[in-house]
C-alpha cells in the first residue's frame, strides 16, 4: 500500500472534496494522504473519514499544506483562482502533480501558472470527465464542419451554489467550437444577454446559463440554421464523474515531464 500514490485533495469539505476523498479511499491505484481546509474552518483537526461518513482514515484536516504536500505524489484542487495559484507554487516546490478542477480562472490567472509547470506536471480542465471531453472533440469538428449560417450557442445548467458564469465546462466547449471556425473566443463571445441587446451578430458564440436546485452539470452545444438544429448533449447525474477523472489525471500524471496538460492528453483523445 505504501508504494501507491500519495494523494492531497484541497478543499475537502466541499462537495467535490468529499467526493474526492472518497473516491481515492475506495481505490485500489492511489492513498489519501491529505485534506486540506482554510484557516478556522470547524473541519480543521478532525479525521475526514469521519466527516465524510467512511470511518477513520487518520487522515486529519489541516490547514496548512506543507506537511500534506511532503508525503504527496500529487494534488487534486477544486477551490477557487486564488487558492489554485498558492497551491501550484507549492506542489511546484514539491514536484507534485497538480490536477486543478479549479473554474473561473482569468487569462491573467492562468497565465500565472507557467512558472510552476516548469518544475511540475499540472493538469487542468474545465470539466475532468471523459463524456464532456468527448464532446469537446465533437464540437470542434463539428464547428469545423458548419459555417456562420448556424449559430452557435452553448447552455450550461448547474445548482444554485456554483458562483461563476459561464462554467468552466462551457467556456472549454466554446473555445472548441471558436478553434474548429478558426477564431478566437474572445472575438466572438456574448454572453449575459439582457435588454434590447438587437439582432445576433453573424458568427457569434453565444453562452446561457441556468441555475437552480442540486443539478450536477448539463451542456448542450446548439448549431441553430434556418430549418434544423443539431444539438450536442452531456448531462451528468453524479459528481463521482468528476472525481474519477481527476484521481485518473493525478496517476496519468506520475511518470510525465514538467508542463501543463488537460483531459484531452490524459484520455489520449
Amino acid at each position: 500500500m505504501s508504494d501507491l500514490p500519495g494523494i492531497v485533495v484541497t478543499g475537502a469539505s466541499g462537495r467535490m472534496g468529499q467526493m474526492l476523498v472518497k473516491t481515492i479511499v475506495a481505490s485500489d491505484k492511489a492513498r489519501l494522504v491529505g485534506a486540506i481546509e482554510r484557516d478556522g474552518h470547524a473541519w480543521i483537526g478532525q479525521d475526514i473519514g469521519q466527516l465524510c461518513g467512511l470511518g477513520d482514515t487518520g487522515v486529519l484536516v489541516e490547514a496548512d499544506p506543507l506537511p500534506s504536500l511532503a508525503r504527496a505524489q500529487a494534488v487534486i484542487d477544486f477551490t477557487a483562482p486564488s487558492a489554485t495559484l498558492e497551491f501550484a507554487a507549492l506542489a511546484a516546490q514539491a514536484r507534485a502533480v497538480h490536477v486543478i478542477g479549479t473554474t473561473g480562472m482569468t487569462d491573467a490567472e492562468i497565465a500565472k501558472l507557467e512558472p510552476a509547470s516548469h518544475h511540475a506536471v499540472i493538469v487542468r480542465a474545465g470539466n475532468m470527465s471523459l463524456g464532456v471531453n468527448l464532446l469537446t472533440q465533437l464540437t470542434k469538428k463539428v464547428a469545423a464542419a458548419l459555417d456562420e449560417d448556424y449559430d452557435i450557442e452553448v447552455v450550461e445548467a448547474h445548482h444554485n451554489q456554483k458562483v461563476d458564469a459561464p462554467s468552466g465546462t462551457a467556456l472549454m466547449l466554446g473555445e472548441a467550437a471558436a478553434e474548429g471556425r478558426g477564431v478566437a473566443l474572445a472575438d466572438v463571445k456574448d454572453s449575459g444577454r439582457d435588454g434590447i441587446t438587437g439582432a445576433r451578430k453573424r458568427g457569434d458564440i453565444g453562452f446561457t446559463a441556468i441555475r437552480g436546485g442540486d443539478i450536477v452539470g448539463e451542456h448542450d452545444v446548439m448549431f441553430a440554421a434556418h430549418g434544423e438544429r443539431i444539438i450536442l448533449r452531456h448531462m451528468a447525474t453524479d459528481r463521482s464523474v468528476f472525481a474519477r477523472g481527476a484521481l485518473k489525471a493525478a496517476l496519468w500524471g506520475q511518470d510525465k515531464s514538467p508542463g501543463q496538460y488537460d483531459m484531452i492528453d490524459v484520455l489520449g483523445l
